[in-house]
């Protein structure tokens, strides 16, 4: 599956526009703040029916307008087409052809994706929550009911601090309530561990192929995966805790703190990585998502987004980046640069089925 065309309307700073894609490599050309990245950003909110970089959705619509549209047109299915209108104020739609979703989750996961772009660091600087994301995306485009259970655990989890901070002055005469909340949570947490468990088991090795690959075997990189639930029992967790957890005023215990832990050699990443060598690690980490994503499902290989990844590369590790993204390894791929000899080094071996647009000021051209 690949993405034909693509009609923006009102999306951030484009105001108009339809573009026709090759289905190998096209990249966009252009100095910062230009739209190049919105253009990707359009084409994840079709795939995640959100955008990868605001929280709001009313934050995607342009200044200017009350409204935004976006529609997708995929092959080889020529009925595929996905459209998501957006409006001030109202709720979102999201269709497949002429019929919306009942609900967002069913979409997930038909069209698989991932996207690497410099907001990527906070895998490696920010909290746990980030590097959750990380795994979530990659199995609930594979795996629904993963995708439920999370949405179920979170819902729940949510209830369970609201109780704690309700109850922080006077503690409960009676924890059934409670009882009855971790009895829900704790099903659903076994199988999100065992899932992110399994993810991680079959991603470690074909990550540090990838890393090996780019960085020419000069480090050695390390993913660990850890989570309370290799240690302890949670339902035993939930209760011990319990006295402790309405002083804190959160739940303390559970999947929802998990981590991936990364290390260069035999040290944190975040501590001794170099840029080069961070950016490394990460478009390693998202190029082998998506190869992994191509494996595990009976889809077509996943569109690759490339926001601005050379940046801070030596030009060695950038050359063994082109010859990774002109293999057959990957299926269709967006790029966006901002240095023009980045983009005709990619296309050299891909000019019959390659296109470069030109943005400027929200407008594109090829």
């Amino acid at each position: 599956m690949y993405l034909r065309e693509l009609n923006i309307l009102n999306y951030k700073n484009i105001e108009e526009t339809t573009l026709s894609f090759s289905p190998k490599i096209n990249c966009f050309i252009g100095h910062n703040g230009m739209g190049k990245t919105n253009v990707l950003d359009a084409i994840y909110f079709l795939s995640f029916c959100k955008s990868a970089f605001q929280t709001l959705d009313s934050q995607c619509i342009r200044h200017e307008a009350d409204f935004a549209m976006l529609q997708g047109k995929y092959a080889p299915d020529e009925e595929m087409e996905i459209t998501v209108g957006l409006k001030r104020g109202q709720k979102k739609q999201f269709r497949k052809g002429k019929k919306e979703y009942k609900r967002l989750i069913e979409h997930i996961g038909l069209i698989p994706l991932v996207m690497v772009s410099p907001k990527d660091n906070e895998l490696i600087v920010e909290g746990s929550d980030e590097r959750r994301r990380f795994m979530d995306i990659f199995i609930s485009q594979q795996d629904k009911v993963y995708l439920q259970h999370l949405t179920n655990y979170n819902s729940l989890l949510k209830q369970r601090n609201a109780l704690l901070k309700q109850y922080a002055e006077t503690e409960p005469a009676d924890w059934t309530i409670f009882e009855i909340l971790e009895q829900q949570m704790v099903p659903l947490a076994d199988y999100i561990y065992r899932q992110r468990e399994a993810f991680i088991e079959s991603f470690i090795p074909l990550f540090q192929q990838l890393y090996d690959y780019i960085a020419d075997s000069r480090e050695q990189v390390r993913l660990c995966y850890r989570s309370q639930l290799q240690e302890r029992d949670l339902t035993e967790s939930f209760v011990r805790t319990r006295q402790r957890d309405l002083i804190l005023g959160w739940t303390s215990q559970g999947i929802h703190k998990d981590d991936l832990e990364m290390y260069l050699g035999e040290y944190p990443l975040k501590q001794v990585g170099s840029q080069g060598q961070q950016k490394t690690y990460l478009i390693a980490l998202k190029l082998a998502q998506a190869a992994l994503l191509e494996t595990n499902t009976e889809a077509d290989k996943p569109i690759l987004l490339l926001d601005d990844i050379f940046d801070k590369l030596d030009a060695q590790r950038v050359e063994k980046i082109v010859e990774l993204v002109n293999s057959d390894r990957f299926g269709q791929i967006f790029i966006t640069d901002t240095d023009r000899q980045h983009l005709v080094e990619i296309l050299r071996t891909h000019q019959d089925n390659s296109r470069i647009f030109n943005v400027e000021d929200g407008k594109i051209a090829i």
